[in-house]
């Protein structure tokens, strides 16, 4: 358990991280202040419009000292679009997190019932967005725009793109 929290010796989050802005960054670093292992899962499918395995590695590259994991099985990714949408989505995370986590962190209403699928306490961090008022779909529909909230890493990605003159 983390004296300095109470909350817990594991954490976990998942986000499909489209691209990696300072809120999802803002919710890591929480996330990892308060647990003593944090586990983040970047969940992406094939069709998206940024490929996983780069979003992926801009959250692991983020996040050396964080346990983040890939997952790029084509699953429903939200509860309407499959009946067993929740037992699905916690056999799924069981292959990354066999056990705990003590905590699921979110910043979203998906939160609370991702916690007890999971057996775990649900941290909710800025649903409201003050913090970092952004989301990955503005940064996708202007990344110029939103220059000042994400990474170097997404900054060079998005230099390329529009040298390329792709939106």
């Amino acid at each position: 358990m983390n004296t300095a929290t109470g909350l817990g010796d594991t954490g976990f989050l998942l986000g499909k991280f489209m691209p990696v802005h300072r809120g999802h960054m803002y919710l890591i670093e929480c996330a990892r202040s308060q647990v003593r292992r944090l586990t983040v899962l970047v969940c992406t499918l094939e069709k998206e419009p940024i490929p996983g395995g780069l979003r992926y590695r801009w959250v692991r590259d983020l996040y050396p000292d964080v346990n983040v994991q890939h997952l790029t099985d084509e699953i429903p990714s939200y509860p309407e679009e499959h009946p067993d949408f929740w037992d699905i989505w916690t056999r799924t995370i069981r292959r990354f997190v066999p056990v705990g986590p003590d905590v699921v962190f979110s910043s979203e209403l998906y939160g609370d019932k991702l916690a007890e699928c999971l057996g775990a306490r649900h941290v909710c961090l800025d649903l409201q967005r003050e913090t970092y008022p952004v989301s990955s779909t503005a940064v996708r529909a202007n990344p110029l725009a939103c220059w000042d909230v994400i990474p170097p890493p997404v900054q060079a990605y998005f230099a390329h793109q529009l040298s390329l003159g792709v939106k």
